[in-house]
This record gives structure tokens, C-alpha cells and sequence, in this order.
């Protein structure tokens, strides 16, 4: 079974998010190129999970509350 894949991880640029195995930056052990993968919320910001077809379960994906109305 695959690890969850998280949404919001601490630190994503000391990770490789190439394959399941989620290698340190500095030894990767897939061999799958020169560099590491970058997470999706570093190329496409926080909100990435909320756009397009992931194929996260509905379930991981957390529900983004509609900002408060603060002119009253």
C-alpha cells in the first residue's frame, strides 16, 4: 500500500516526492533523474490540492472554509 500523499508538508524542499519512497533530497535511491521532484504546494501554492483531478480520496482532502465577510 502507498504511503498518504500530505498536503501540507513541513519542510517539502528536503524531500524527493518522485515515488513512494519520499528519499531525502540529498540521496535519492529510485534513480529517477539528476534531481529531486518538487512537491506540488512548491510549484503551485497552498491551495494546489483544490484545482484539478489529483486523485486524492474526498476524504484526505480537508474542507477550505470561505473567507469571513468583515465589512459588517
Amino acid at each position: 500500500m502507498a504511503k498518504r500523499f500530505p498536503l501540507h508538508p513541513a519542510h517539502p524542499e528536503r524531500i524527493c516526492w518522485g515515488c513512494d519512497k519520499y528519499c531525502p533530497a540529498d540521496s535519492l535511491a529510485c534513480g529517477n533523474g539528476s534531481g529531486r521532484t518538487l512537491h506540488p504546494a512548491e510549484m503551485l501554492g497552498d491551495d494546489w490540492y483544490c484545482h484539478g483531478d489529483w486523485g486524492l480520496d474526498e476524504a484526505e482532502s480537508p474542507v477550505v472554509p470561505a473567507p469571513a465577510d468583515r465589512s459588517r
